[in-house]
């Protein structure tokens, strides 16, 4: 299914839903998001929307990696183990999974994103288990004993 968000920058902020504060605001007035999720959970991805801050200052742990385009505004991010990155208008981003740091949002930020989801060694491992035992049991005879408790009850 292609997906076309149609004329990003220019879509109108009443037209998106409020999403209500920022979650660790560091200064005051806290910043309010508002956006559109367009995909949750598709397969090696978590969601893709459109995203839009008000001007502040809050903390960010950035879970999964993030690919992001930024159609409007102006903003740093201050990493935990970095240098500052000076985002504008028209800068695409790729933040790596647990991207710790500090926003400063200083006038309407608005970005396109896809949050990919690259599961870890485990949860590749279970999801493998869980194919691997569907798999056998939809391959596996039934037993006598099953059989006959199951034909024991369908008779009455």
């Amino acid at each position: 299914m292609v997906i076309l968000i149609s004329q990003a920058a220019r879509m109108r902020a009443e037209d998106l839903e409020q999403q209500g504060p920022v979650k660790k605001p560091v200064s005051f007035p806290a910043s309010r998001l508002i956006g559109r999720k367009y995909i949750d959970e598709a397969d090696g991805i978590d969601c893709m929307g459109i995203w839009e801050c008000s001007p502040g200052r809050w903390q960010r742990t950035i879970m999964q990696e993030e690919f992001a385009h930024f159609l409007c505004g102006s903003a740093t991010f201050f990493p935990e183990d970095g240098e500052p990155v000076e985002i504008g208008a028209g800068d695409t981003v790729w933040f790596p999974r647990n991207s710790r740091g500090t926003w400063e949002i200083r006038e309407d930020v608005r970005k396109v994103y896809v949050v990919i989801d690259r599961p870890g060694p485990w949860r590749r491992l279970r999801a493998a288990l869980k194919r691997a035992f569907a798999k056998h049991r939809a391959a596996a005879p039934i037993s006598h004993a099953k059989a006959r408790w199951s034909l024991q009850f369908s008779r009455r």
